[in-house]
């Protein structure tokens, strides 16, 4: 059953999710911009890299998306957009450390890390009253 309760009233939720949000669109951003450029470097290896930051900048648009609208599924999406960005950082770290130039594969793991903290953090924020039932 899809219940709904208004995370709106609660200011200090409300700034975390705000917050969160745009770390989200940040980071959906980066990756994208990380994917492509990972693209046009051309090199051997770099196919894990690219796949996980499209996953990684769809998850985070959804996750975005279902917070804008106050979704009482944004606690999960947030759980799941939190290990999607830490695997992200991971892979961008891995495959920086094997390049020359890797300043956006740095910029998209750090930036992945932010989006993972803000989203751990929204998704702890859930309890009995303001989940799914």
């Amino acid at each position: 059953m899809y219940t709904t309760t208004s995370s709106r009233s609660d200011p200090r939720m409300m700034q975390s999710m705000q917050d969160c949000i745009q770390n989200c669109l940040d980071c959906a951003r980066m990756c994208e911009e990380c994917a492509a450029e990972c693209i046009r470097m051309e090199s051997q290896g770099m196919s894990d890299c690219i796949a996980i930051c499209l996953d990684c900048a769809d998850i985070c648009l959804l996750d975005a998306k279902l917070m804008s609208r106050d979704s009482p599924y944004h606690f999960q999406t947030c759980e799941l957009c939190a290990d999607i960005c830490q695997e992200c950082a991971s892979a961008c770290d891995s495959a920086a450390a094997n390049m020359e130039n890797n300043s956006v594969l740095q910029q998209c793991a750090s930036v992945c890390r932010r989006c993972a903290e803000t989203c751990e953090a929204m998704a702890g924020m859930d309890d009995v009253g303001a989940g799914v039932h």
